[in-house]
């Protein structure tokens, strides 16, 4: 075997194969570096209290003088919600529910009490973003669960509390505070009066948000039946936030999207990034496995007469083709190490300003187990084509 290996690897161009791995090395790298980065950036986005979680769009129409003392020209009928749902980047839609009665809700705390006017809204269960085991309301329940904005519970201890001379509370303070709610019809004939929980607080909802159910309920209840129920603003459920078609759909339909918009650039910026580098990475890669190819076929070319005499003699095709099958398997070896030896560098870098931001970076399994992929995938396709060739020199 040795003679054999000797014999077949005379004409070898150690420059070819050194190409080879850079190349290799280089897409690699770029490749499951760029996997890696985009599954430890990844929790910026998908976290519930995240600066960029953008995968939901609280959509309005644009208030002007022209609609300013019809409600109904600030709804939304079922034809342009059906609209909506129609987009490619859309993939649902849900609708706010307001409260057709009036709500008053009063707190005692510390011998002081304190009074005001509320108002309530609902959504879809499935865009809670916040729901837990306290989230559900049956018809007969004398406790309503509430969600809150956190910015509701900032501008309370901030700014009413500090001037109204009241003590700041927490969450957790918060939420074991009893609502006394007087709920009541706009005609004052019918009233209800429930206990109110804090349930939860919101990082993308601005709003008073109770159950659907409780808001179906009491506006059967309390509400008028004559007044119209479509809703005045949707939650959007996008495919690809910040997408310059999103952006045009709303200037074109005069509608306006809550809240910051800025984050929903920075994802999509993010993600179309994170898809270049993969893709350039990827051609890299692709070009390495060619020149490798190219390199096995050239030197197995001018080693033709060879292979054909050893073949004839009687050697096995396993046996001739084994040099050249161990070097696109060392080479393809090497160049894995090298590149997961570059990840673990780049990953150095970039963790600790992550993880300030609030990221996650616990796995780093994603980008080895990427090389490693691309590296066996390259290893058999080029083993493969090297059997062909040793095949074809028998004839």
């Amino acid at each position: 075997m040795r003679l054999i290996d000797r014999l077949l690897r005379k004409n070898m161009s150690v420059a070819r194969i050194a190409g080879f791995v850079l190349s290799n090395v280089i897409g690699l790298w770029i490749v499951a570096g760029g996997v890696q980065f985009y599954e430890d950036a990844r929790t910026l986005w998908s976290a519930d209290d995240s600066f960029i979680k953008t995968d939901y769009l609280v959509v309005n129409k644009r208030v002007t003088s022209a609609n300013l003392w019809q409600d109904s020209d600030s709804d939304f009928t079922p034809a342009e919600i059906a609209d909506i749902e129609k987009q490619p980047w859309v993939r649902s839609v849900g609708e706010f529910l307001s409260t057709d009665y009036k709500v008053q809700a009063s707190v005692e705390q510390g011998g002081r009490g304190m009074s005001t006017m509320l108002f309530f809204e609902s959504i879809p269960d499935e865009f809670v973003d916040v729901k837990g085991s306290g989230w559900q309301f049956r018809e007969g329940d004398r406790e309503v669960p509430i969600i809150i904005s956190k910015d509701y519970l900032t501008l309370y201890n901030f700014g009413f509390a500090t001037s109204a001379g009241l003590p700041q509370m927490s969450e957790n303070i918060m939420s074991g505070i009893p609502l006394t709610l007087t709920l009541t019809s706009d005609d004052g004939m019918r009233q209800q009066r429930m206990t109110g929980r804090v349930v939860g607080f919101s990082n993308r909802l601005n709003t008073i948000l109770v159950p659907d159910t409780f808001m179906r309920w009491s506006n059967r209840v309390l509400g008028d039946s004559r007044k119209s129920t479509r809703p005045s603003r949707l939650i959007i459920d996008v495919s690809s936030p910040g997408d310059v078609a999103i952006k045009d759909y709303l200037e074109s339909h005069d509608l306006e999207v809550a809240g910051d918009k800025s984050g929903s650039s920075a994802s999509y910026l993010l993600k179309v990034v994170s898809g270049i580098v993969v893709g350039v990475g990827s051609v890299i890669t692709l070009l390495s496995f060619f020149i490798l190819m190219l390199s096995m076929s050239l030197l197995m070319e001018k080693n033709r007469d060879k292979l054909h005499s050893l073949l004839m003699l009687g050697f096995p095709l396993r046996d001739v083709g084994r040099p050249y099958e161990r070097i696109v398997v060392v080479s393809s070896l090497i160049s894995c190490m090298i590149a997961i030896g570059g990840i673990f560098l780049l990953r150095a870098s970039y963790v600790a300003p992550l993880e300030g931001l609030g990221a996650d970076c616990g796995d780093w399994w994603s980008g080895v187990l990427t090389a490693v992929a691309l590296t066996v995938v390259i290893m058999i396709f080029n083993v493969i084509a090297v059997r062909r060739k040793v095949r074809s020199s028998w004839r």
